[in-house]
């Protein structure tokens, strides 16, 4: 498993802006961190972001945060 991949991604329309807006809690809580037309596309955008964010911090010897958001609801097999 990569880095980034123990942080929660996830892009929810944003009727105030009209466009697909991409967030990562536990890196960036400020709020969304990129915009775009299409899901797809935020979704892109934001793990690019996160990727750079996490080797940003890797190379400047900084611990990454502690992955702490978690999905409202846990998948349960049948």
């Amino acid at each position: 498993m990569k880095a980034e991949d123990k942080y929660l991604k996830f892009v929810r329309w944003e009727e105030e802006d009209h466009l697909y807006v991409g967030y990562c809690p536990d890196l960036f809580p400020w709020g969304g961190v990129c915009h775009a037309p299409t899901e797809e596309e935020a979704y892109r955008q934001l793990c690019t972001l996160v990727h750079e964010e996490v080797e940003q911090l890797r190379e400047s010897g900084k611990e990454l945060p502690a992955a702490s958001t978690r999905p409202m609801r846990e998948a349960v097999p049948a």
